[in-house]
């Protein structure tokens, strides 16, 4: 699978999310609480809503419609109603800028 260019690494902050569009699809890239990065699919599995909008914490987002909270660093469900686990990509930076393999 190819590295994609996603972003800038200053571009997400600690304990932050952003949504990522690539090839049609919505993605989700995190900075957790110790400076690591992490992707998965940008859409809760339960209502397909933004987990950009979500909040996170440490090395989990919740979604922002029914709360229900992943832990992005695996992509399982926490809490329900959410009963589908998130698919992860790999994720990496490089010269400042972080790449998914997608």
């Amino acid at each position: 699978m190819p590295w994609i260019n996603a972003c800038s690494a200053n571009d997400i902050k600690t304990e932050d999310v952003i949504r990522f569009d690539h090839g049609g699809r919505t993605y989700a890239i995190y900075r957790n609480h110790l400076d690591e990065v992490f992707c998965t699919d940008g859409l809760c599995t339960h209502e397909a809503v933004h987990l950009a909008d979500g909040l996170v914490v440490e090395n989990s987002i919740s979604c922002p419609k029914h709360s229900s909270i992943f832990d992005f660093t695996n992509g399982e469900v926490e809490t329900p109603p959410a009963c589908e686990n998130l698919h992860t990509y790999s994720t990496r930076v490089e010269n400042g800028r972080i790449l998914i393999e997608i």
